[in-house]
């Protein structure tokens, strides 16, 4: 006889297995229980910055079947799928917007499980669970950001709104070096990229990769410091920690993949990436001096090569960033999807999703008639 299924919410992840989670969690970095429970008691992703976990669990018997990395909300900050517009809308009639039920990886906009689970029957109990579980808190939104494919099938059927959005992902071939890389592109890209490499090399900048065990606490704190003065440079308070960063690192090392910057064996800039499966994620980066080309060449190109090194076929680049097309990435959908405890705003925003979504395609087509590649290699 089955065992039977029982969903439960879980504030504190450490009471959690961490096999059986990461069983479910696939080989994303960003999923795994030293990921998710770092962001927690670092305090980064905790109730006094907003995020208050409450983890959905689906066992069967005493087997963790399914659980969704669940959040009460307090604002929409480090989200990157923007609903302050519809927060506003929820003021302007008199209704409360926040708290927010939020399934997502805190501060991540990487595309991958929220309903992580082995079924698709699965998938669909922790769909009922979640509206169940927002109906029963009376909160006025339930989102999902970024999901897979797989979870927007079960979202789709359970009736919740799915919002398209753009990203700029580098896939590889199979390019046997970066050269080979840059023979794909146009004459004018091609160009472009070297005059950019060109000058950071005459600013007498060098690069260096390390992962893993190879990357020291020096450099994680140079890296940290590079991060803050990124935010800083911006206005805003950086979302993460060092003891974020070293906690992650602790306990998950093989997935940090660090590219230095150096000029005459001093650092200068540093882009912090994660590694899974076939894929490298770009994710953070800083400068402590400002180099024409900088940016462009820590976070892309080097990127790029280190995956053509490493035999990598993906490299997803972060949130926004048309720019980014030049440097080889091309735009790729992802998706969101929400439910909306009020019929009459479900509607509304229903109506909005429509109209944005026709320009979203229409953006994405516009997108795709610029590709930065020759034509033939396109096709």
């Amino acid at each position: 006889m089955d065992s039977p299924l029982r969903l439960t919410i879980e504030t504190d992840l450490s009471r959690i297995d961490a096999r059986q989670w990461d069983a479910l969690a696939g080989d994303q970095p960003f999923l795994r229980h030293a990921f998710l429970h770092a962001l927690h008691d670092s305090g980064c992703a905790a109730p006094r910055t907003g995020w208050s976990p409450h983890y959905l669990m689906l066992w069967r018997g005493d087997a963790l079947a399914g659980a969704v990395p669940l959040y009460l909300k307090s604002h929409s900050r480090g989200e990157y799928v923007f609903d302050y517009a519809w927060a506003d809308a929820f003021e302007r009639h008199g209704l409360r917007y926040y708290p927010k039920l939020l399934a997502a990886v805190p501060f991540t906009p990487v595309s991958g499980p929220r309903l992580l689970a082995a079924s698709d029957e699965d998938r669909d109990t922790l769909v009922r669970g979640l509206v169940a579980f927002a109906e029963e808190i009376q909160v006025s939104s339930l989102h999902l950001l970024f999901p897979a494919a797989d979870d927007l099938r079960a979202l789709r059927e359970a009736g919740f709104m799915v919002r398209e959005s753009v990203q700029f992902h580098w896939t590889n071939p199979g390019y046997a070096d970066f050269d080979a890389f840059l023979a794909t592109m146009s004459h004018d890209k091609r160009k472009k990229i070297r005059q950019d490499r060109k000058k950071v090399a005459q600013a007498g900048l060098a690069f260096r990769w390390l992962s893993g065990a190879q990357i020291d606490a020096a450099e994680l704190d140079f890296f940290h410091q590079c991060y803050c003065h990124t935010y800083f440079n911006h206005g805003n308070p950086p979302y993460l920690s060092r003891e974020f960063f070293l906690r992650a690192y602790r306990d998950q090392p093989d997935a940090f993949v660090l590219i230095l910057a150096e000029r005459d064996g001093q650092p200068v800039a540093a882009a912090l990436n994660l590694a899974g499966g076939d894929t490298l994620y770009g994710r953070y980066w800083g400068a402590t001096e400002y180099v024409p080309g900088l940016h462009f060449e820590t976070c892309y190109m080097q990127a790029i090569a280190y995956c053509i090194a490493h035999g990598m076929a993906r490299f997803e680049g972060g949130a926004q960033g048309e720019h980014k097309m030049a440097r080889g990435l091309l735009p790729t959908p992802t998706w969101s999807a929400h439910w909306v405890a009020d019929p009459r705003f479900a509607a509304a925003i229903q109506h909005f999703l429509d109209e944005e979504t026709a320009a979203v395609d229409d953006y994405l087509g516009e997108l795709e008639a610029h590709t930065p590649f020759k034509r033939a290699a396109a096709d």
